[in-house]
């Protein structure tokens, strides 16, 4: 199990990528969360077993149709133990 921090910049609010990041992560069986940052860069929270993490940071770098990913940071973190995979407002 690990767990791992995921920033996502470009045009990436007003295009559905929580909603979208919420089911990928519920598709690869992730637990965590995705929210707005008010600098307009969505933040991600994600824990599982790492080929699903990875499959998610690999969406990360597309995200849905609508967005424009300009850059993707990730890094490691402790495990919350996140019971499910939500959009936090």
């Amino acid at each position: 199990m690990k767990h791992l921090k995921i920033t996502v910049r470009g045009r990436v609010q007003g295009v559905w990528y929580r909603a979208s990041a919420e089911k990928k992560a519920q598709e690869l069986g992730l637990k965590g969360f995705a929210q707005n940052l008010p600098n307009g860069e969505v933040y991600i929270e994600a824990e599982g077993p790492e080929p699903p993490l990875l499959a998610l940071v690999c969406w990360c770098h597309e995200g849905p149709l609508l967005a424009r990913v300009d850059e993707v940071h990730t890094e490691e973190g402790a495990v919350v133990g996140y019971a499910d995979f939500t959009v936090r407002r």
